[in-house]
């Protein structure tokens, strides 16, 4: 706990990823007096969209600037249970909206390899400090890449498991807003694992909860399947595509077959169908916060309620058809894995919102640059982003596979770690 608070004095003012850091005394009594369990002692920063029982929670909001929970989320309390302590909280864009680490509480969250450049989002506070070795595990939600992203753009492994496995927790609807959920970040496939062993903790209260994540046996060679630009629908910054192409090299160095993939499924529809399900979401969760503080609403969020509430059922059953449709697709693939970029471009600059172009290609939307994440975000595939090198900043590969087939994904990360050494650059800070 003393290394990792003097480690944090050191660097983060220079990031700004860990935020509403507990004083040092009491952290370290409770280091002192941790319960058993995997993580005994453990410091951990929890993202601030979780809730955390007596530390200020904003959910990057002035609304909630001093917003202190009575309990912990359920995720969290998991945490607890293992014997971690939570020494405060990781920097993420208001309400996680966007893929890049800023808000009017805390500030911009930067990146350790560059500095003037994003750590990306939303868990882009746990990403940075992770690689900047203030903390050993960051735990991180994905609803449209927010774990894939800022992994891969600081050169740790995030992995979005496949939906149900890490169970959310509280009242409200279980089968129409399936978009996100909690997963693990970690600089190993070993510490990943230990981390989403505990965060997938059975929970009978909530029942699409398929937990506790158990690892398999590493099994046959597997099949994969490179998308690339998805046959030239996502934009893409140039150098991005050849830095993932030479990290699957090492997959079939490996044995595995890397096979490239026609489109197999319009990409326009499952934007349409994901911007749709995504606005609706939102508007649902947030529409009373845009009619009782409406100045405290950032221009994206009240883009997302306004447009979300237009919709008519028949809007949302079109979306959801598209999103039916192309599980089907994915289930019938000849394919174990799809591959992708885990992002469009490299880390842009941290002064921005978000980026308004890609190689000469306008963005339409403030997460149009993000689209690539969308195929297993719409239908709750396990996704892991791994290294896949530096361009101007580290880049990260997503391995999609099928619902229900982490442990098979997690193995393959664990071979390719093996085999490259990418998670040894630490950034200079």
């Amino acid at each position: 706990m003393a290394e990792t608070l003097d480690r944090i004095d050191r660097v983060n003012p220079a990031i700004n990823a860990i935020v509403a850091l507990r004083d040092r005394d009491t952290l370290l009594a409770e280091a002192a007096t941790a319960p058993p369990g995997p993580l005994q002692g453990l410091p951990v920063a929890i993202k601030d969209l979780a809730d955390t029982a007596g530390i200020v929670t904003t959910y990057g909001s002035p609304a909630f600037r001093d917003h202190v929970p009575k309990a912990d989320s359920p995720m969290v309390a998991r945490l607890r249970r293992a014997g971690a302590v939570i020494i405060g909280k990781t920097n993420t864009p208001e309400f996680g909206l966007g893929s890049h680490s800023y808000n009017p509480v805390y500030g911009v969250t930067r990146n350790p390899y560059d500095t003037a450049r994003s750590a990306g989002g939303s868990s882009g506070g746990a990403g940075a400090a992770l690689a900047a070795r203030m903390v050993a595990l960051a735990d991180g939600s994905d609803m449209m890449g927010s774990l894939r992203n800022p992994a891969g753009w600081n050169n740790v492994l995030g992995f979005r498991p496949s939906y149900g496995l890490v169970a959310g927790g509280g009242p409200g609807d279980l089968f129409l807003a399936q978009l996100s959920t909690d997963g693990p970040m970690a600089r190993s496939i070993r510490d990943l694992e230990l981390l989403l062993s505990i965060q997938s903790e059975h929970d009978p209260r909530h029942p699409h909860s398929s937990g506790p994540y158990r690892p398999q046996p590493p099994g046959r060679r597997l099949r994969i399947g490179w998308l690339g630009d998805w046959g030239g629908a996502y934009a893409m910054e140039p150098g991005v595509l050849d830095l993932c192409e030479t990290a699957l090299r090492v997959f079939a160095d490996l044995g595995h077959e890397v096979t490239p993939l026609a489109p197999p499924f319009p990409a326009e529809a499952l934007w349409q169908a994901w911007t749709t399900l995504r606005s609706w979401t939102i508007a649902g969760n947030l529409e009373v916060l845009l009619r009782s503080a409406p100045d405290m609403v950032k221009p994206e969020l009240r883009w997302e309620i306004e447009r979300g509430l237009t919709f008519s059922a028949a809007d949302i059953r079109r979306a959801s058809t598209i999103r039916s449709d192309w599980f089907r697709r994915t289930a019938e693939m000849e394919v174990d894995v799809l591959a992708l970029p885990s992002a469009q471009l490299f880390a842009f600059d941290a002064d921005w919102h978000w980026p308004r172009q890609i190689a000469g290609t306008a963005m339409d939307s403030y997460h149009r640059w993000m689209e690539v994440v969308v195929p297993a975000s719409l239908t709750g595939l396990p996704a892991l982003s791994v290294p896949a090198g530096f361009g101007p900043s580290p880049m990260g590969l997503q391995l999609i596979g099928h619902r229900g087939q982490d442990a098979a994904i997690l193995n393959l990360g664990r071979e390719y770690e093996a085999a490259t050494d990418w998670i040894v650059r630490v950034p200079a800070i």
